[in-house]
Order: C-alpha cells, then sequence, then structure tokens
C-alpha cells in the first residue's frame, strides 16, 4: 500500500491546542461545546482553525502553516481572544491541563459523528475515560526524512512530557504522577509509542496492516506520540500535556521546531540519527510521567542515565544555532523558566496543598493563568 506524502518545501509550523470547557462557578466541566461553536460563527462566521473535538467538552484551536513560533502564537492568541467572549456569554471558562482533577467521565456527552461513535463502541471503558487534553505541534519535513526523525524523537521524549506534564490530579485524587494523560491515553488502541521502524515502506505496510485487519480505518487513527501525517506533509509530535500559560506554550512549541529541524540538519549532513532501544522509551516514559522533572532518564544503549534537567541545558545550548534561524532564540530561552517556576503538575499540586485539597481552586488557577498572560500579551 503506497501512502502519499505531501512533502513540505520548508520546515514549516502547525500547532493544535485543545481545551476543555469548565463552568464559571461549579468548575466542573460543560458539555457546551456545540452551543460555543454556534454562536462563534453567528459572531464570526466560519472558521477552520476552530474545531469539534471527541468530547462535546472540548474545543481546538489550531494555526495554519507557519514559520515560527511567533506566528504560530500569534495566530492562537488572536483565536483566544474571539473564542473568550462567545464563552463568557455561555457562561464557561477555556481550561487547559492535561486532566481536569474532580470531573465525572459518565457525565460527558459525546461529540455527534460516525468516526467518534465507532471509536466509543470499541474501546468502551477506556474510550469514555479520556478526559484528556494536549498540544500537537506539527512540523514539515520530506518524505525521507519522516521515519528516522519519528524514531529518533524518542531520546527527547522524556524532556518534552515532563515540561508540559499537568495532569497529577484524576477523579479526586493526586495520582502521585506528573503526568497521568500520557499513561492513559496509551490504552487506546494505535495509541502510546511509535514503532521504530526502518524504512518507510515499513510504515506502509503496518498501516495496511491495520487497515485489512480492520484496527483501523483512516491512517490518521494511528494515535502514536509521534507519528507521520501524510495529508499535512509533517511530523507530528503529541507528547505534550494541556498547557495553560502562552509563555509555555512559546517555549515548547519553540523546543519542538527547533528539535526536528536540528534532526534534518543532521541527516541532511550524511548522518546517521541516535535512537535509543525500545526498552528504554518505555522506561523514559514512565520515569518522566511518574517523577516530572525530577525523572533520571536512560541516555543510550549503554544505559548511561543523567538528570533529565542536567540533559535539557545541554539540549538548549545545541539547539540555539537552529533557534537563530528560525527566529525563536527568546521564544526557546523561555523553557528554562518552566523548571525555575514550577512546571504545571508542580503548580497545581500547589494550590492543593494551600487550599488543603481544593480541587475547585486547582480548576481556577489553571483558567486564571491563561488569562492573566492573554492581558499581558494584548497589552
Amino acid at each position: 500500500m503506497a501512502i502519499e506524502f505531501a512533502d513540505s518545501p520548508g520546515p514549516s509550523l502547525g500547532v493544535e491546542w485543545e481545551f476543555a470547557l469548565v463552568d464559571k462557578r461549579s468548575r466542573d466541566l460543560v458539555n457546551a461545546a456545540r452551543d460555543l461553536l454556534e454562536r462563534f460563527t453567528e459572531v464570526h462566521g466560519h472558521e477552520p482553525r476552530l474545531h469539534r473535538e471527541l468530547l462535546r467538552n472540548t474545543i481546538e484551536l489550531t494555526t495554519g502553516i507557519c514559520r515560527n513560533t511567533d506566528e504560530a502564537l500569534g495566530e492562537l492568541t488572536e483565536m483566544i481572544a474571539k473564542v473568550r467572549p462567545v464563552a463568557d456569554e455561555l457562561g464557561v471558562d477555556l481550561y487547559c491541563a492535561g486532566t481536569h482533577p474532580f470531573a465525572d467521565w459518565s457525565g460527558q456527552q459525546l461529540t455527534a459523528g460516525h468516526r467518534y461513535e465507532e471509536l466509543i463502541a470499541r474501546t468502551q471503558w477506556w474510550g469514555r475515560q479520556m478526559l484528556i487534553w494536549g498540544v500537537h505541534v506539527h512540523v514539515g519535513v520530506r518524505r525521507e526524512h519522516v521515519v528516522p526523525i519519528v524514531s529518533a524523537l524518542m531520546k527527547w521524549y522524556p524532556h518534552l512530557l515532563a515540561l508540559s506534564a499537568s495532569s497529577p490530579i484524576w477523579s479526586g485524587t493526586d495520582t502521585g504522577y506528573a503526568s497521568n494523560r500520557a499513561l492513559m491515553f496509551q490504552q487506546l488502541p494505535t495509541a502510546g509509542l511509535p514503532f521504530q521502524f526502518e524504512t518507510w515502506a515499513e510504515f506502509e505496510h503496518y498501516a495496511q496492516d491495520l487497515l485489512t485487519t480492520g484496527v483501523i480505518d483512516q491512517i490518521d487513527e494511528i494515535r502514536w506520540d509521534v507519528r507521520p501525517a501524510p495529508r499535512t506533509g509533517t511530523v507530528e509530535v503529541r507528547i505534550c500535556d494541556g498547557v495553560s500559560t502562552v509563555e509555555e506554550m512559546r517555549a515548547l512549541v519553540a523546543l519542538t521546531h527547533c528539535l526536528v529541524v536540528h534532526l534534518v540538519d543532521r541527516l541532511e549532513a550524511g548522518e546517521t540519527l541516535p535512537t535509543l532501544p525500545p526498552w528504554h522509551v518505555q522506561e523514559n516514559k514512565w520515569r518522566a510521567a511518574r517523577y516530572g522533572l525530577d525523572a533520571w532518564i536512560i541516555l543510550d544503549a549503554e544505559s548511561n542515565e543523567r538528570l533529565l534537567l542536567e540533559d535539557l541545558e545541554d539540549l538548549l545550548d545545541d539547539l540555539l544555532p537552529v533557534a537563530r534561524r528560525l527566529d525563536c532564540v527568546e521564544d526557546l530561552a523561555l523553557v528554562r523558566t518552566i523548571p525555575k517556576r514550577g512546571a504545571s503538575y508542580q503548580r497545581q499540586r500547589r494550590v492543593a496543598e494551600r487550599t488543603y485539597g481544593d480541587f475547585t481552586a486547582v480548576v481556577d488557577a489553571v483558567v486564571r493563568e491563561l488569562a492573566v498572560e492573554d492581558v499581558g500579551d494584548a497589552g
């Protein structure tokens, strides 16, 4: 089976940012996405960058094809500024973290549509449990680069997950994990870590097997944490938990963009990209999900280990020349502010501790982070 791949002429960038809708008073999830989309269309007309998702408590904001982080975040913040007044009319706020701390999955309504209904019919309890939100970053590449880049990115999987981890609390309980979302999502068929294929033909064969056996109906139902996106001609990085601040979005988008372009540069220089054995990749994912920024990660096939934050410093230094080329030096530098401020999972726990376990206060804090940053951007 041949899979057409829309080769990108340069390192283009696209971002998808998922938001939950929460009630302004109770802070619980609200199944208001359809009403919001209808009202938005009445006010602004049809907007192709505003999407529905699996559940009716969620909307997704997307960019067009961008050149760099500043352009992508400009589009996203413009969209937020348009969506927020509509949400206000409906009595809801935009909330973005990997999970909601106390919502009941059984009260969430499914978005109408054959594709979503088929997913829930197949996955049942695990599919209904997917009260999770994330950020997806697309970087344009040529087809011959896709497979080696997907495999090589596994080496830096824990860095992206730990920096974005924002899902420590689930169903009223602190899970002990920095990212509960990462481990929940992998329960779905075809989700989780990608297979490390050697060639594009191997990926095509894999996809054909899934189609033949009825595991998927179309290619984008392969839901790996990092995957080829043939229609857009990109590598799609889906590692990050939901992100609640514009500043952190800038940091993570710039880091992802620079990392993929850095790997392209190495391929074009004739290098073979570094990879980790799958068992080390799996362990690093678990360590980052469990310990977040405090994780010790496995660096290579010889099982050498290092503190994630120390390895991150070297990575940022290595990516600086690429950041200059992509005009995102200041955005990439924002990565260092995340450990200083505390990642979202750490901030949420601090709020819960300060309020003696008041999880509505946690939702308040997450909502307020976006609002505060928006005001600053507008000024």
